[in-house]
């Protein structure tokens, strides 16, 4: 890879990070519905990993992860301690395993989708292969971060929503049936939509491949 390949990556994996940043900063980044948040922010993760390939998807992916956390922290609500290990809501603080829900899923996100629709590609075309990426990747994150939650914090999150713990697995089932469909839904109409209108400059710019 030259040199000016190189730059341009760079470019645009500067571009999907300052887009996340400012995803961050207004409400269309993480959008409140009770105690969880419903993201588009696994968007512009999806789209670095289908342009760019894993190394960068898995970078804005770990970004993904960093805003989360960075919002759990200054920007609390019930259920924060998840996502960060610098806060404590209503005696209930957050630990090494809130890094490891807040940080692996994400990246594992952008690695995948770059893996994937690489992979989907050759047998099915572009719009084809980035729908589906980006439908089974959503939803493989949901149930990464879901299954996290209940591995590691299951009494607590109960404690956090005032419930009892034999009431977690359905509420977790609940938000992967709700939230988790409407992000996948939402990633396989968007995802492929961007593609077709960014594809013709990403292969000016000599990506993509």
């Amino acid at each position: 890879m030259n040199k000016s390949t190189q730059i341009r990556q760079l470019t645009l994996a500067a571009f999907f990070i300052a887009l996340q940043v400012v995803m961050t900063l207004t409400p269309i980044g993480y959008i409140p519905i009770g105690a969880i948040n419903v993201t588009t922010m696994h968007i512009p993760v999806i789209l670095a990993g289908i342009f760019l390939g894993t190394k960068y998807g898995a970078l804005t992916g770990f970004v993904f992860g960093l805003t989360s956390m960075l919002r759990a922290t200054f920007v609390p609500g019930v259920t924060s301690f998840l996502f960060s290990p610098f806060i404590t809501v209503g005696g209930i603080s957050g630990n090494f395993a809130s890094l490891i829900i807040v940080f692996g899923p994400r990246i594992l996100l952008g690695w995948l989708s770059g893996k994937m629709f690489r992979m989907l590609r050759k047998k099915t075309g572009n719009l084809p292969a980035c729908a589906i990426s980006a439908a089974i990747n959503t939803m493989i994150h949901t149930l990464l971060v879901m299954g996290l939650i209940y591995i590691f914090f299951a009494p607590k999150y109960a404690q956090a929503l005032g419930v009892e713990t034999a009431a977690v697995t359905g509420i977790i089932l609940g938000v992967i049936t709700s939230n988790g469909i409407a992000e996948t839904i939402l990633a396989a109409i968007v995802v492929p939509a961007l593609d077709k209108a960014l594809w013709p400059t990403i292969r000016r710019m000599r990506l993509g491949e």
